[in-house]
């Protein structure tokens, strides 16, 4: 979101600490079943019988243990025997076991379901005056989660090729893509950190039907590739990127149709090398030619698929770039990097590789 004052950065902040350190498991449980979530929660439910913690209260419980300063279980499970007391429910048990049971029966997918399902309705209600010149932004960014060293941890998400066996962790990949005016979380995908279907790339191929005709999407260098932009150009969807480093080392701004100074537009060849992840009907229906815009600013050459210079001039297009950090640094807890590893880290034992992101593209 773009702020017009520091005052406003930091009262939202404070509003968001605030909200924060009073979440317990009876708020959340009263959000999860509000009528914005009720339907798409029963639609995702497991089957299952009721016990003392049923997956709804085990979602709310699991949601206002991550949000609060003391994360332990036993903590989650103190609030909620508490909140019971207060609401004249019997007694029950504060041993922390019942509760970690019902959390490993909670499906990974109504977690990730929800949590797309939450972030475009936000989405859909960011008013109009939020947008970059009238369109929707849209951020890419990629991290990765350590993960208990088990052996199916092992087998579905493999330690880093330098460790030697024994002493490294397992280690999973996350991308996620965000909005740029809301900070909502649209779409996730996880997957191994080595190994085919675990790079960048192949996790955003998977999430590119969270995009629609129009957006712009903000990423690093991991993304920008031929084929990438190809596709995007295809959707309707313009991009605005750091340029991938080989392209980089060969750009020469006396090349192409000059804008401006180190600013060009440019013809880019189709690769002669068919990628091993692409079929071969795909292949031959890729464009034989792509036009692209190259410049340098801030330090940095970008690429772009918004070529006119008038209505995005390098400067603007330099500063809606850098507002692609707000992500880090303005944005609520749950969307920080480093606190998102801690939600994922949360779900450590039970992750399934091929639920976030589509086998065709393994």
């Amino acid at each position: 979101m773009h702020h017009h004052t520091l005052n406003t950065v930091r009262t939202q902040q404070r509003l968001i600490r605030s909200q924060m350190d009073s979440t317990d498991c009876l708020g959340a449980f009263n959000l999860l079943t509000s009528d914005l979530l009720f339907d798409e929660l029963e639609k995702r439910l497991p089957e299952h019988r009721q016990r003392l913690f049923p997956p709804t209260e085990t979602l709310a419980m699991f949601i206002a243990q991550a949000m609060s300063a003391d994360r332990s279980c036993q903590h989650a499970v103190n609030q909620a025997a508490i909140q019971r007391l207060i609401n004249g429910l019997p007694q029950c048990s504060t041993h922390t076991g019942g509760y970690c049971r019902a959390r490993q029966r909670l499906p990974l997918e109504l977690i990730s379901g929800l949590a797309c399902h939450l972030g475009l309705q936000i989405d859909h209600q960011t008013p109009t005056q939020w947008r970059w010149q009238g369109r929707r932004v849209r951020l890419v960014d990629g991290t990765t989660v350590t993960m208990p060293d088990t052996e199916e941890n092992q087998a579905a998400f493999p330690q880093q090729r330098g460790q030697k066996p024994g002493l490294g962790f397992p280690i999973c990949r996350v991308v996620g893509m965000t909005c740029l005016s809301s900070g909502a979380l649209l779409n996730a995908a996880i997957g191994p950190f080595n190994g085919k279907g675990g790079d960048e790339q192949t996790l955003l191929r998977s999430i590119e039907g969270t995009l629609d005709s129009g957006d712009i999407l903000l990423g690093d260098a991991f993304f920008p590739t031929y084929f990438f932009i190809a596709r995007m150009q295809m959707q309707g969807v313009d991009i605005l990127m750091e340029q991938q480093g080989a392209r980089k080392r060969v750009t020469d701004f006396r090349r192409g149709q000059s804008l401006g100074s180190r600013d060009h537009v440019i013809r880019l060849d189709k690769p002669k090398i068919k990628p091993d992840w692409m079929s071969e009907p795909v292949w031959h229906a890729a464009p034989e030619h792509l036009t692209i815009r190259e410049f340098k600013a801030g330090g940095k050459i970008m690429v772009t698929t918004l070529m006119c210079p008038k209505t995005f001039t390098k400067a603007d297009l330099n500063a809606l770039y850098k507002q692609r950090w707000n992500v880090e640094i303005d944005q609520p807890y749950c969307l920080h990097k480093n606190s998102f590893r801690k939600l994922v880290y949360r779900f450590r034992g039970w992750f399934d590789p091929g639920t976030f992101y589509s086998p065709q593209f393994a």
